[in-house]
């Protein structure tokens, strides 16, 4: 089951589709010593260019999966697909309704056990997510843990997303975040660029994501395994 691969991942790179990365760039990302890779993105997503990349992928003894943004660009052969819910909108679309056409569309053909649902909390007023899903992203603290007791205590969920996106996060609101969670798993993703960020998330977040670094400075990017692996993770609760 793909949550049970998930719960083993500490680092994970997020590759967009709709972005160029050279062959030598994937290389090094994929033979970094990373724990996965994410293949989605926000805009611009289209289905020969998530074929593409994941047939660039396939060389690598890597475990690679499909964050699903789109109905009309899954493509088949990963080793899991992410279905991202995101938690602070009010609009019924990105929480339920996408997943609902998609559940009509491919019924009994979906592989349920491939399958993992993360609940999203999007942080960033100025990212492109937070703009298409009208995301409440100016939360304070204690907004921000309640998603997480919602998650952990109500919904039960498997994994909450705090989602900066190109934005370095705050530390007192993913700790705070974190301190409400047990059982579910604390994926942090949003702004990575130093040693001190790769670090300082990595204490809070049980999975730590790295995606634009990629393709600004991928011999950093590559580090950021290193950075992430070798921090302590603070025990939830």
């Amino acid at each position: 089951m793909l949550e049970q691969m998930a719960a083993g991942w500490r680092h994970v790179f997020k590759l967009d589709p709709n972005r160029r990365l050279s062959d030598l760039s994937l290389e090094k990302v994929c033979q970094s010593g990373t724990d996965a890779i994410i293949v989605g993105g926000t805009d611009g997503i289209t289905f020969e260019d998530i074929w593409k990349l994941q047939k660039r992928l396939r060389k690598y003894l890597l475990p690679c999966v499909l964050e699903v943004s789109d109905i009309n660009a899954i493509v088949p052969g990963f080793d899991g697909y992410l279905i991202p819910s995101v938690l602070n909108t009010d609009q019924a679309r990105w929480i339920h309704g996408a997943h609902l056409k998609a559940i009509q569309r491919y019924g009994c053909g979906i592989p349920w056990k491939q399958l993992l649902l993360l609940g999203y909390v999007i942080l960033n007023p100025e990212s492109k997510v937070s703009r298409l899903t009208e995301a409440n992203a100016g939360l304070d603290e204690e907004a921000a843990a309640s998603y997480a007791c919602l998650v952990e205590h109500l919904f039960k969920w498997p994994v909450l997303y705090v989602e900066y996106s190109g934005k370095f996060g705050d530390e007192n609101m993913v700790r705070a975040i974190r301190r409400q969670l047990k059982k579910t798993r604390l994926f942090y993703g949003g702004g990575i660029t130093t040693r001190r960020q790769a670090e300082t998330m990595a204490k809070w977040a049980d999975t730590v994501v790295v995606g634009n670094l990629v393709y600004t400075n991928v011999e950093k990017a590559v580090q950021t395994v290193s950075w992430v692996k070798e921090t302590n993770l603070q025990e939830k609760g």
